[in-house]
């Protein structure tokens, strides 16, 4: 008895630990597989011992809100719901009922209140007795209506979720790598409970209703079917059901489980509730499980494979993560051949070692990870070198959770923000390396340098697999990449990143010095200040930067990867074009975009901005009879409007305008 009591104690404080890194601190440390196991094995201890301690996560309904929002009680407390993750079970919890089966969303679930259909108060759960007052942070939800036609007490249910793909959208803005969300339903928590409104709205916030706790006056017919259809009917978008009874239950929940891989909301199960609103309220509630509903877990899809390799991916925070490489398995339809391990801890935790059999499933049935180690031999070997700049690791500890890192400020994974730069459109012009992209490259240590991307072909197999790229995603970027391989003396200049020097001044640059590349590397400090727009600090700046000889090596390195575009005499002093500033508006066609365009325009010596004056000389639009701003400004100033095919005739037989 002894032993079985200090085992639960050790599980109710693992599971208060992980609950309140969850619900308080929107962050995992650890995978819901291995949660929702040892929370059955504390219920079966309990059931076998009589004994339930009073800080057991088995009665406790919630945990305590930390914050600066204000606290409200509601006016009825929200229990958890009871789970099961056999449909059997469920067939025979129902009955010979009908029920609502829908989708268990994962997000934060919200008690809003309207008054004489006005929108006065919206509450988080909380701990089920006493929830956060977010009222201001639901009136800028995307989808909450701020009136309804019901003028009567209203008091409903739902749930604030956000979807993947502005999961994924907003995690790519986030520059600190240890900053980034874990999944969504943290998102939407650290969203919803902002101090400022602004930051909510912003997030792309959504809420799914799923019940009604009070509406004064509405006969709902006894049937949650008609109270669903009542919330529709008043603006609310309600979470997505289906009617059942014990027939179609079983084939029902396949339809649900069929759908996953095509719905943008976070789900972790089901929900299934008796249509009988009164028959399920006869039933009353245990101390922590109302007994009119309960939730359906998947049965996750679980399958043992070989683990092959620890990957480390280095990131611009220094953060380096384990990434687990094991032999394919087909899990929920796709094929799978790697996960996250998140942090040390994670991996110690697991004894990963190479060669081990490990038994791998999809989160939410989205997610891959490691949900077991069978071999558990802890032989993984933690680099003492990070992959990308090969300077020694450290370890560090927060928050009790061990993490590697990279302590070079120097190393390349730290300078994602410069190789952005070197592929942006007005630079190198490279498409289909986003940022993200980027990171990822640098932190498998396949890029390390500005020429590494030029051989982006020898890494076939580690991008198709990476996320969001596929077969032809990597055959645009290859064709991409070797298209940029030809360029010209401004687009590499404005692509080092050298300090202030921005387009402008890399044009101005290579035009004094005849875009001859040897020469426009080796200006010094008295030639640059000569340059319109160059000052004493740009210059200094300048002259440093080719001095320093790490920038040679990797300048080197680059002019061996590209060819750059001969310069004509005509775009120096006396170019066809000088002293006419030009304007361009609409769509072009002969040319890639604006940008090119103004490239050429400005290599024969003329100029471009982006307002129609007195001072322009011709207003460039393929449409003369547009009704723009543009053309009625040109036109009422008398300015020529020419088309492309007019500019390209005076470059092509060298006259004058």
């Amino acid at each position: 008895m002894e032993n079985k009591l200090s085992s639960m104690k050790e599980k109710v404080r693992i599971l208060n630990e992980a609950a309140k890194a969850y619900y308080q601190e929107n962050r995992e440390i650890m995978a819901n597989i291995e949660y929702d196991k040892l929370y059955d094995e504390l219920q079966e201890l309990e059931q076998e011992t009589g004994v339930v301690l009073s800080n057991s996560p088995t009665i406790r309904v919630g945990y305590e809100l930390l914050s600066n929002l204000p606290k409200e009680a509601h006016e009825k407390v929200m229990l958890s719901l009871d789970k099961t993750k056999d449909t059997e079970a469920l067939k025979d919890w129902l009955g010979d009922q009908t029920g609502l089966l829908s989708w268990k969303l994962d997000g934060l679930t919200i008690v809003l209140t309207y008054l004489e259909g006005k929108l006065v108060k919206a509450v988080t759960r909380g701990n089920g007795e006493v929830g956060e007052v977010i009222t201001n942070n639901a009136k800028v939800f995307a989808n909450v209506p701020l009136s309804i036609a019901y003028q009567g007490n209203l008091v409903l249910r739902g749930e604030a979720v956000i979807r993947y793909s502005d999961f994924y959208k907003i995690n790519q803005e986030i520059e600190d790598v240890a900053a980034k969300y874990k999944n969504p339903r943290n998102l939407c928590s650290g969203s919803v409970r902002q101090l400022n409104n602004k930051v909510t709205a912003e997030r792309n916030v959504n809420f799914f209703a799923f019940s009604v706790v009070r509406a004064d006056g509405v006969d709902f017919e006894n049937s949650r079917l008609f109270q669903m259809e009542w919330l529709r009917n008043q603006g609310f978008e309600v979470v997505d059901y289906k009617k059942v009874d014990s027939a179609d239950l079983e084939e029902t929940v396949s339809w649900f489980a069929d759908q996953i891989s095509e719905n943008d909301f976070p789900s972790d199960g089901l929900v299934l509730t008796f249509d009988n609103i009164a028959y399920g309220e006869s039933l009353g509630a245990t101390a922590k499980f109302p007994r009119d509903s309960i939730a359906f877990k998947w049965k996750d899809e679980i399958k043992e494979t070989k683990l092959l390799e620890i990957e480390w991916s280095a990131s611009r925070t220094g953060l380096i993560n384990p990434i687990a490489i094991f032999e394919p398995v087909e899990l929920e339809g796709t094929t799978v051949s790697r996960a996250s391990v998140h942090n040390l801890s994670i991996m110690e935790g697991l004894a990963l070692g190479l060669g081990d059999t490990i038994e791998v499933y999809k989160a939410n049935m989205i997610i891959p990870q490691i949900s077991e180690n069978l071999t558990r031999s802890g032989t993984a070997v933690i680099p003492e070198h990070c992959p990308v700049c090969e300077g020694d690791t450290v370890i560090k500890q927060e928050n009790g959770v061990k993490s590697l890192y990279c302590p070079n400020e120097e190393c390349q994974a730290k300078h994602v923000k410069s190789f952005t730069h070197f592929v942006s459109r007005d630079a190198m012009g490279i498409d289909g390396l986003s940022e993200m992209t980027i990171e990822k490259l640098i932190g498998k240590g396949l890029i390390k340098e500005f020429a590494d991307i030029f051989h982006v072909d020898q890494y076939k197999e580690e991008i198709v697999t990476m996320e969001g790229f596929g077969e032809k995603s990597f055959n645009n970027l290859v064709a991409s990449v070797n298209k940029a391989r030809r360029t010209t003396a401004v687009r590499l200049l404005y692509s080092l990143g050298i300090p202030n020097v921005g387009l402008s001044n890399a044009k101005n640059i290579c035009k004094h010095f005849g875009h001859v590349w040897n020469e426009i590397q080796a200006a010094d400090y008295e030639q640059l200040i000569q340059i319109n727009g160059i000052g004493s600090i740009m210059a200094a700046a300048y002259v440093k930067f080719f001095e320093n000889d790490r920038n040679q090596q990797i300048l080197q390195d680059l002019l061996q990867e590209i060819e750059l575009e001969e310069i004509i005499a005509a775009e120096t002093e006396g170019g066809l074009l000088e002293g006419h500033v030009f304007v361009i508006t609409g769509s072009v066609e002969k040319f890639k975009n604006r940008n090119e365009m103004k490239d050429v325009i400005e290599t024969q010596g003329g100029k471009t901005t982006d307002s129609v004056t007195s001072k322009t000389s011709y207003l460039i639009n393929n449409d003369n009879l547009s009704n723009s701003t543009k053309n009625k400004k040109a036109k009422e100033l008398g300015v020529p409007i020419i088309t492309e095919d007019q500019l390209l005739n005076w470059i092509e037989n060298g006259t004058r305008p």
